[in-house]
């Protein structure tokens, strides 16, 4: 988010032009009212894990939480911040505190007003180890004052430098000065909540339908698990005006055959593609590319594999993978092949339009002579002549044909390794992730704001969002100084940013990035106004209608 966001989900988070919009956009302009009816049918790849904001962890929660519920501010399809419940904001010289002015008009589904009381107990309920979120630590910890301190229990909740000064005014107070921080509100962890409606409904709340509150463009109206859900218009939205759309239906397609024929029957407006239909559907006027800064890559886990705790073993299967192979056979959706851990098109060099991916270069490649000379100096490391290695991914059509051709390639150029592909749903893989319970996982990250600390912080020893064992006290030491010293120093800041990135993937191969994501999707022609974003919903239907 995602980021993501997402977009990472996510480019800085930007729609930019039709290539990398969905359905034509026009905008985010709803002056083109239609009388034709304003409901649409989309894909969802699995069941939502929870539309809890702060127990999200997942691409698809972040999507329909985000069209239900809304921050500070939202993104336009720019990729800039719009209005949300904030107008206006101030921050003080020394960067550390921020007053957010918040608009009057703001009500939840219910006819309660959305105040910076809801924002208060949302943020301080994120970081409350007894929550158990995961995103609250990540995202609030060093950077609210006293957030880490409360998720470790050093500090009471009231201390958390978020303030109600009134009904519309939020102060909040930082721990350090925090270039992006504006940014970080659009995720979906900072959104507020209804205190009275959360404590109400208590383990229920985001767990079905009647249990979700809305202050955002859409409420939930029914959720049928494992099948569908829908998100009508929210009457009570402060800017409802501007939605023509009266109902989103979401329908959980894993097989992208049954997406296509469910497209060509009429009963869905979009679905995703897969290499074996992007030719078929390319020429065709529903068809479109979503470009998205999100990255697909290995993680390895350094404790549940021996071998995985060999640098050679790690730096032998990044060289062993043909990328290029791999999105122009496998994917052929527009994905492009990674060059490194930050995504292109994502980020800028401060004051410059330099892309960040640009200005590093490529650190990964597909070399099998040095993944041949890596692999033979692993074995004799380790002593044998044979290694076993599970690998872990989702189990939708296009992963298992991912994971099938990362089969091959690794057992192919890398003799004595056998590969052991695992595939288990979204919300199994993700579950998994969290507890470590992988060797090789194929994972996905999405950005959450736009700045390359979203993806490289991530590595921090026993960081959040670790969860594989990595640790380098050099590494840890260049992202705390690039977000800590030279917080106020754009150009070093980014400075640091390429050193880390090439210590992570050059000396430590902690991580072997595969490929930048692209939807390649069907998209009824008539379907107006729906693009892409970086951290906020992969899709975002606010300024969305139904042409004639």
């Amino acid at each position: 988010m995602f980021a993501l966001v997402l977009a990472l989900f996510l480019a800085a988070c930007s729609g930019g032009d039709e290539s990398e919009s969905s359905g034509e956009s026009d905008g985010g302009d709803s002056s083109g009212e239609s009388s034709a009816e304003q409901e649409i049918t989309v894909t969802a790849k699995s069941e939502i894990s929870s539309m809890d904001p702060s127990l999200i962890t997942d691409t698809v929660g972040f999507q329909w939480a985000g069209e239900t519920l809304e921050g500070l501010y939202r993104l336009d399809e720019e990729g800039n911040l719009s209005e949300g419940i904030a107008v206006d904001s101030s921050v003080s010289d020394d960067g550390l505190t921020w007053t957010f002015d918040l608009r009057d008009d703001a009500e939840w589904s219910n006819g309660d007003p959305v105040t910076a009381e809801d924002f208060v107990f949302a943020w301080q309920r994120a970081v409350n180890p007894d929550t158990g979120s995961e995103y609250g630590p990540y995202f609030l910890g060093g950077v609210i004052k006293n957030a880490q301190a409360i998720a470790d229990g050093e500090a009471e909740l009231d201390e958390l430098g978020a303030t109600a000064v009134d009904d519309h005014t939020l102060e909040v107070e930082l721990e350090q000065p925090v270039p992006y921080f504006e940014s970080m509100t659009v995720f979906v962890t900072f959104m507020p909540l209804n205190k009275s409606f959360v404590e109400e409904h208590g383990e229920d709340f985001g767990t079905e339908a009647e249990y979700t509150l809305a202050n955002g463009p859409f409420e939930m109206t029914s959720w049928d698990h494992e099948e569908g859900w829908t998100v009508e218009k929210n009457e009570s939205y402060w800017d409802a005006d501007t939605v023509q759309l009266e109902a989103v239906n979401a329908q959980v397609i894993k097989e992208i055959s049954t997406g296509v024929n469910l497209y060509e029957s009429g009963d869905l407006d979009q679905t995703e593609l897969n290499a074996e239909f992007v030719d078929e559907y390319k020429t065709t006027e529903d068809f479109n590319v979503a470009e998205k800064p999100y990255l697909y890559f290995f993680k390895f886990n350094q404790e549940a594999n021996e071998a995985l705790a060999n640098v050679d073993v790690r730096k032998a299967i990044s060289y062993a993978i043909d990328r290029q192979a791999l999105v122009d056979t496998i994917l052929n959706d527009g994905s492009v092949p990674a060059e490194g851990y930050v995504p292109s098109n994502f980020v800028n060099m401060p004051d410059s339009e330099e892309d960040f991916r640009d200005a590093q270069g490529p650190l990964v490649e597909y070399d099998e002579d040095k993944a041949k000379e890596h692999w033979e100096a692993a074995l004799e490391e380790l002593g044998t002549e044979e290694v076993e290695i599970e690998l872990l991914g989702d189990d939708t059509g296009t992963v298992s044909n991912v994971l099938a051709y990362y089969k091959e390639q690794l057992e192919t150029v890398l003799d004595g390794l056998s590969i052991n592909v695992v595939e288990v749903p979204f919300n199994e893989r993700v579950e998994r992730d969290q507890n470590s319970e992988f060797e090789i996982e194929a994972a996905t990250w999405g950005p959450d704001y736009v700045d390359p600390n979203t993806y490289l912080n991530m590595y921090l020893t026993d960081g959040q969002n670790n969860n594989m064992n990595y640790s380098n006290e050099e590494y840890d030491a260049l992202i705390e100084q690039a977000n800590g010293e030279y917080a106020q120093e754009p150009d070093q800041r980014f400075e640091t940013f390429l050193e880390a990135e090439r210590l992570l993937l050059e000396e430590d191969a902690a991580v072997a990035p595969m490929y930048q994501d692209s939807k390649a999707q069907l998209f009824r022609p008539n379907i107006k106004g729906v693009f892409t974003t970086a951290t906020g919903p992969e899709l975002e239907f606010k300024w969305a209608y139904v042409e004639e």
